[in-house]
Parts: C-alpha cells; sequence; structure tokens
C-alpha cells in the first residue's frame, strides 16, 4: 500500500526547533521523522521508523552473515549482575536507577554485557558449545548530562551490541576480525564515511578497540591522522617520549627568587632577564607545569593528583580521563578547585614543584605531600627543567629528572597538538573531529570472571571464556546519514534507505493529474517500488515541493502542468537533475532510476523485503 500525504502521520514545519545545533537536528524534526519528547529523548514518527528499520535491516543481515544469533533483552534490568561486575558504581550518574516496590535495586540499561554473560552461563557449559556470537537491537539509557544535537547524544538511544564467546584468545582474535569486517560492510552498504582509529577501552575495559568515526564538524570526538595511514582517537594517541639524557655534567639545581611570576609566561620573561642562558633563549618548554586535578572515583571518593608536563603543554582532562592512570572504571577528571588547594597548604599555587627543599633529595610529590604525582612522558631521565620551588615567589633551575626528583608514573594527559610525530614514525599528526558510531573490543574475561562463565574443555579442565563486544549506535548513525546527505532545502536520503522509492507529485487541480498520479502509483506499487503520494487536493504546488524537498526522498515524480503535452517530470534529488518523460515510459523510468541507486551498494529492492 503506498504511502498518501493526506492521511500521514506527519506535519512539516517552516521553523528549527529553538535548541537545535546541528542540520541533521534541524532537519529530522522540520521533516516529520522525529519529535522531542524531553531533553535527550525522542519519539519516532512513521517516516523516521521507515529509515531506521532500512539500517537496522544492514546490520541485521551484515552481523548475522558474519555468525551472530539475535536476541533481546529486557531493558528494564536487576542491578545485581552490575553490582558483580562493578559497573554499578562505575558508571556513577550515567545510569538511571529506580527501586521496585521491594526496594530492590534495577537499572534501565547503558549496556547488556553483564546480562549477555549470564544467559550464555545459563545455557552453555562445554568448549564444544563455542564459538559463540550473540546480539540485539536495543533501547539504551545513559543520563547524560548535557544531552545535544538531537539524535547524536541523547539520553535514549538505539544500539546494536552483539558479543562473542571463545574458549582462548586465538578464537577471540577471530570473532574480533569477523565483526570487525561486517562494520566495514556495514558502514560500505550506509554510504556513511568512516575512518577506524585506534581507541582506548575505558570502563569496558579489554585489551584492545578500535571505534568507527562519522568525520565530521559536529563530532565531538578528536582523532588523529597521518599522511602514513595511522588513525587513533586522541585519548589513545602515545607520546614519541625524547631518549635519556646523560646528567654528569648537569649543573646542581638552584633556588631563585622569581617574583610575580604565577604564569609560564611570566617566568620565562623572568628567566631570560634574571637568569639568561648562553646558548639560547628560555622558552616555555623548557619549564615544568605542575598541573592539580582532582579525580572522582566509581565510589565518589575524591583524589588529588599533580600531574606534571612541559610548560608549552596544557592538560587534556578527556584524555587524562581515559588513559586509565587515574583509576578503573567511570572516573571524573577536572580541575582542582580553590577549595581543594585551601587542604594542602604544602602546594604554593603558582609555584608548585616535585619537591620540598634542596635540603632533602626530591622525591615524587607522593613521597613528598601524600599526593601522586604522575609527569608526561616527555619529562626523561636526565631532562632539566626550571619549575615551582613551592615557596611564593620562588622557582628551581637545572632541575634534572631521576637525578633530583622522580615521579610515581607517567600519564598520557598532555594535549595532542598538530605536527606532534605519530608513536608509529608515518608522519606529523592532523586533528580532526568525528561522530563515534561503532566500536569493537577484546573484552578478554573481565566479564566473564566476574559473573563466573566458564565451560569445560576437551581436558575436562575448567576454562574462563574470553569474550568481544561490538556496538553500532543506530540511531546515531541515522543522525549521521542525515548529516551526510542534505542540503540547504532538506534531507536527501541514499535511494535504499529513504523511507519510500519514488514521491509522486501531483499538482494543481485537474482532475487528470491526480488521475495519472493515481495509475502511476498503482503500477509502481505493482512493481514492488514503494511509493509516497502527495494526494493532497488543497495544497498549493510550491508547499508540495517544499515538502518532498525536506523529506529528501531521492527520486520524484511530478504530474502536473506537462501532463497536457503527454509528459511527467522525473527529478534526482541526489545529483540535481530533472527530465521530462512520457506518461507511457514513466514507470519503467522510475524503476530504472531506483534501481540505480540501490546499485550503488550492490543491492536491490529485495533485499529489504524483511
Amino acid at each position: 500500500m503506498p504511502l498518501r500525504m493526506s492521511s500521514l502521520f506527519v506535519r512539516s514545519l517552516k521553523e528549527d526547533p529553538v535548541d537545535a545545533e546541528v542540520a541533521s537536528h534541524k532537519l529530522l524534526h522540520r521533516a516529520g521523522y522525529i519529535r522531542r519528547s524531553a531533553p535527550g529523548i525522542y519519539t519516532w514518527l512513521p517516516l523516521g521508523l521507515a529509515v531506521l528499520r532500512r539500517i537496522e535491516t544492514v546490520v541485521r543481515q551484515e552481523i548475522e552473515r558474519a555468525g551472530s544469533q539475535e536476541v533481546h533483552f529486557p531493558a528494564l534490568l536487576p542491578a545485581e549482575p552490575y553490582k558483580a561486575s562493578g559497573r554499578w558504581e562505575a558508571f556513577g550518574d550515567l545510569l538511571f536507577e529506580l527501586k521496585d516496590r521491594r526496594d530492590g535495586d534495577y537499572l534501565l540499561a547503558p549496556t547488556h554485557e553483564e546480562v549477555f554473560t549470564l544467559l550464555v552461563k545459563d545455557l552453555y557449559g562445554s568448549y564444544k558449545d563455542l564459538p559463540l556470537s550473540l546480539y540485539q537491537i536495543q533501547t539504551k539509557y545513559r543520563d547524560e548530562a548535557r544531552p545535544r544535537a538531537g539524535l547524536l547524544r541523547g539520553r535514549e538511544f538505539i544500539m546494536k551490541d552483539a558479543y562473542s564467546f571463545d574458549l582462548d584468545d586465538e578464537g577471540l582474535d577471530a570473532s574480533y576480525q569477523a565483526m570487525r569486517d561486517a562494520y566495514v560492510r556495514i558502514y560500505d552498504r550506509l554510504r556513511l564515511p568512516y575512518v577506524i582509529v585506534e581507541a582506548t577501552p575505558g570502563a569496558m575495559g579489554g585489551a584492545g578497540t578500535e571505534e568507527f568515526l562519522y568525520p565530521s564538524v559536529v563530532g565531538e570526538d578528536t582523532y588523529v591522522r597521518t599522511a602514513g595511514g595511522y588513525a587513533a582517537n586522541v585519548e589513545a594517541v602515545t607520546t614519541v617520549a625524547p631518549e635519556p639524557v646523560e646528567w654528569a655534567d648537569s649543573p646542581q639545581a638552584h633556588i631563585e627568587p622569581t617574583p610575580d611570576t604565577p604564569t609560564i609566561a611570566t617566568l620565562v620573561d623572568a628567566s631570560n632577564a634574571q637568569q639568561p642562558r648562553q646558548d639560547r633563549e628560555w622558552t616555555a618548554a623548557d619549564t615544568l607545569k605542575n598541573v592539580v586535578v582532582a579525580v572522582t572515583h566509581a565510589n565518589g571518593e575524591r583524589e588529588i593528583v599533580v600531574i606534571g608536563l612541559p610548560g608549552d603543554r596544557d592538560v587534556d582532562l578527556d584524555r587524562a580521563e581515559g588513559t586509565g592512570r587515574l583509576g578503573e572504571g567511570e572516573i571524573a577528571v577536572e580541575a582542582a578547585t580553590e577549595a581543594d588547594l585551601a587542604g594542602l597548604p604544602q602546594l604554593v599555587k603558582g609555584y608548585i614543584g616535585p619537591g620540598v627543599s634542596l635540603t632533602d633529595p626530591f622525591l615524587g610529590l607522593e613521597g613528598a605531600s601524600g599526593l601522586r604525582y604522575l609527569v608526561d612522558p616527555r619529562i626523561a631521565d636526565g631532562s632539566r627543567w626550571i619549575t615551582g620551588a613551592n615557596q611564593h615567589g620562588h622557582h628551581v633551575y637545572d632541575l634534572v629528572y631521576g637525578r633530583d626528583f622522580v615521579a610515581d608514573g607517567t600519564i598520557e594527559a598532555s594535549e595532542v597538538r598538530p605536527g606532534d610525530e605519530a608513536p608509529d614514525g608515518s608522519g606529523p599528526l592532523e586533528l580532526a573531529r568525528g561522530v563515534e558510531i561503532g566500536q569493537v573490543f577484546k573484552l578478554g574475561r573481565k566479564y566473564a570472571e566476574a559473573l563466573g562463565l566458564t565451560v569445560l574443555d576437551e581436558n575436562g579442565k575448567s576454562r574462563v571464556v574470553t569474550m568481544g563486544s561490538y556496538g553500532v549506535g543506530v540511531s546515531r548513525v541515522m543522525a549521521c546519514i542525515a548529516e551526510e546527505y542534505h542540503d540547504d532545502r532538506g534531507l536527501i536520503w541514499p535511494q535504499h534507505l529513504a523511507p519510500a522509492d519514488v514521491h509522486i507529485v501531483a499538482t494543481g487541480k485537474d482532475a487528470a493529474v491526480f488521475d495519472t498520479a493515481e495509475a502511476l502509483t498503482a503500477d509502481l506499487e505493482s512493481r514492488g517500488v514503494r511509493v509516497l503520494f502527495d494526494d493532497r487536493p488543497k495544497t498549493s504546488p510550491g508547499v508540495k515541493f517544499g515538502d518532498a524537498e525536506l523529506l529528501g526522498i531521492p527520486t520524484v515524480l511530478v504530474v502536473g502542468r506537462g501532463l497536457k503535452d503527454g509528459n511527467v517530470e522525473l527529478r534526482n534529488r541526489t545529483d540535481g537533475t530533472s527530465a521530462d518523460v512520457p506518461v507511457a515510459a514513466a514507470a519503467e523510468a522510475v524503476v530504472d532510476q531506483v534501481d540505480a541507486g540501490y546499485a550503488l551498494v550492490g543491492d536491490s529492492r529485495t533485499t529489504y523485503l524483511v
């Protein structure tokens, strides 16, 4: 049955929603694909569901081609499995927590690793049952502090999550590669540009992970790339550390008065005026900046940590958060507040250094002040620095790492800059923005160990199962496709993803126009072409054309003024072309144009008859 604009539950709008920042949010709302129900929560309307189902079809076909079987879990789940894995606390404020009438703890699932694990544990117990891969397409919930950009960052979203279960790491490697290949096929079929980048596992844990990013200036993720092919999420970039320096001939450290120098810039100016070097001028890169941050752990504990880095760099809090060096699970990292510093009189604001005094050996701050002190990898053994003396108005010169002070470890927390050297030697880094549309994880045995998922091997010995996790943000992918395919007039869906194959527009008041449009609609439907027919009798041609452009079905057939000459107009929104076609040949011309659109991704219309 064709969709008819006269009865379709859709209402196009001229104005953008007041909170819309990006094109996909504006256009999906104005075209009647989605409606806002609450911040970060959207209602799906018929046209939106039609596109969503097409995307889901692609995802299902490729995931099942990779050997995965579909299941479906509840979104409302008991807390116990998440408490057992540690993620009830690790997710922190992101969890939607609730209690039932018996005071039992429940949550709206942000992800489903735990219950997948328990399901397999309940049903399987032998190595003969493995390998196994299961998936679902399900709604997830995360209490985002700042939901934004429509479907790109919501509090409720649709996700495909798949999980592999293998006896050993070799099996995991094979499962991971099969799923990674499936993701490549998915995004290729969706005609969505993507880049695969190295990533950090974060709260998920595991041995390795990669992200699939849609390159876009509206993305919240920063990633790096090189001409030589390296690509990584900025949080996963590792610093090319300098070689150790021989310090035998380095001058002894000495404290000098440096009044009114609480910033790196004022310190450099004062050093060049009062403590000039013989070989060159001091620069910010010669100074050791010590930044105090506050880490809120999953259990709510707040820890103060000091990070040392070259003074020409700033701390990237997101990078610091994602390294895993500051704490396990979901943590939050922010600049320490005045209240934090007030409780640490040993840290003199503007003059913080890693030691106490030159009369005692310099130590990491944990030894000197009870705080953890982590440094950037650029702080190499033997390197000399100007840094704070922990005395107001004083700095230490010629402070040598390894001789005069040490740290409690290193941390990748400094900002990544264009031109930095890639860790694989493939050239200088470029920075770009992207939207995360998928991620694949080698989880390993973290969840299986926490929840007791074991099988008996061929020798009857109990073995902990090794797992992989693989997510696709289905609703976010739809938003990204809208970001990629639109113009200033509206959406332009790829042909195979559009909510209908052709949009027939009947214009004018002549009964013959509507009769011809009805006949073409019936003819095309009989050929298996899905039709959206604008049959509204009292709507002006301008409004109908505006709606056709806004809704974004790429094949548009206009029945109107040309009918008196026996012609209709066939438009292609994708390339902006149009042609007059005799009525008798119109249905065949539509079929050819529609099928050509499907063929671009190797599909046919029958692929989506599910």
